[in-house]
């Protein structure tokens, strides 16, 4: 494998041809796919947007990943086939964490919210990405791969081969995959309750490959026939403007915290739906209000997820 490999790059025309194919097959009654022309524009155009921000803040990430690499602690072979087995598996846990820090804190919410703000969920869903996640400053939740001494190369191959997993597993065609691949791995039907925004179904399944992250940290929810997943955020936006939809969180924040500046750490690092009077919802009180309509003990809180 060259230190150039980009998977993302190689996989875009597959990412542009399966879209077209699930929407003549959606078309045709073979594929179970709802397809919006102004959602999916906007998808798309967050994906493009998204590209383009990863180039502007591409270079600060990089070196502050050279950095961390020239102090390593050791020297991992590029070519070692252990090498990439260990990495495979720090990587995915490293976005496990990160995934659900991006759910639990509303600071990084606002960077991750966009992902899931479409009502619908299909293969283009998978490209609405983040503009602001340079900004947010995730990315260093991955430089300590590189002071154990994994190249700058290597963490990026493998973060782009996450990435591309997890493209295929944004859709309601495929509804199952065979039982041992579920237990083990992240799929379309683990990543429709991460989308959902039923109370049941909130802030579960944060898996990037791997889905036993989820079942060993107690974040694991099984999609359930009798409760299909309804998509989108609690309070869905009802817009196609691309701005709104990269930056209406980041608006919400700056809002609050002009009101009431001395309650700026809870509006800017509590859960998403925090407020300092406890009028707006997070996905803990959602949880536990649907929890005792269904007249059993409220369970332990695991996050937050609310729109601004």
């Amino acid at each position: 494998m060259k230190a150039d490999f980009d998977p993302v790059t190689l996989a875009t025309p597959i990412f542009i041809l399966t879209i077209i194919l699930e929407i003549v097959l959606a078309r045709l009654g073979k594929a179970r796919a709802n397809y919006e022309w102004k959602d999916t524009a906007v998808s798309l155009g967050m994906g493009l947007g998204s590209t383009i921000a990863g180039v502007i803040t591409g270079g600060l990430v990089f070196a502050a990943s050279l950095w961390a690499y020239e102090h390593r602690l050791f020297t991992v072979p590029f070519t070692a086939v252990w090498a990439w087995v260990v990495l495979f598996l720090l990587e995915d846990v490293t976005y496990y964490w990160f995934h659900r820090l991006s759910h639990e804190r509303r600071f990084w919410w606002a960077a991750h919210v966009n992902h899931h703000s479409s009502q619908h969920y299909n293969l283009s869903t998978a490209l609405r990405q983040t503009w602001t996640g340079g900004v947010a400053g995730t990315w260093l939740l991955w430089l300590p791969l590189a002071f154990l001494g994994f190249s700058p190369a290597m963490i990026a191959i493998q973060k782009g081969i996450s990435l591309v997993y997890q493209y295929w597993i944004h859709t309601e065609t495929i509804r199952r995959m065979p039982r041992w691949f579920e237990a083990v791995f992240n799929t379309p039907s683990h990543h429709r309750v991460h989308h959902a925004r039923n109370p049941r179904y909130l802030d579960r399944n944060y898996a990037g490959i791997l889905i036993v992250w989820d079942r060993m940290f107690g974040t694991f929810q099984p999609e359930l026939d009798e409760e299909p997943c309804r998509y989108g955020i609690v309070r869905n936006l009802g817009s196609f403007n691309i701005l709104r939809v990269a930056f209406h969180e980041w608006v919400g924040i700056a809002k609050d915290v002009a009101r009431q500046p001395r309650h700026a750490l809870g509006w800017l690092f509590g859960p998403p739906g925090w407020s300092p009077d406890g009028s707006r919802e997070t996905s803990a009180m959602l949880k536990a209000e649907w929890t005792k309509g269904q007249g059993t003990p409220a369970a332990e809180p695991q996050g937050a997820r609310e729109a601004a």
